[in-house]
């Protein structure tokens, strides 16, 4: 799963020039922790590394450019806007 997270922080990356490597990974293992705490709280058996990077992909073209934004309304979030990586 680790060579898949660096895929997405890349795609992330390109989605959204705003972001550093570093905070774009922070987000990707982000998403991908909590994508799989919420299906597995409702339930569902795990489906695998494959089902995880879909659902991540999806929001990386949804929300990827404007993932910035949404941290700096969230304060769960507002400490990945900290600029001192």
């Amino acid at each position: 799963m680790n060579e898949k997270i660096e895929e997405l922080t890349a795609e992330l990356q390109e989605k959204n020039p705003n972001l550093s490597e570093e905070k774009a990974r922070v987000w990707i293992e982000l998403l991908v922790s909590d994508f799989e705490a919420s299906y597995a709280k409702a339930g569902y058996d795990y489906q695998g590394t494959a089902v995880v990077e879909k659902v991540i992909r999806q929001w990386i073209q949804s929300y990827g450019d404007k993932i910035h934004e949404f941290a700096g309304r969230n304060p769960k979030y507002a400490h990945l806007l900290n600029e001192q990586d």
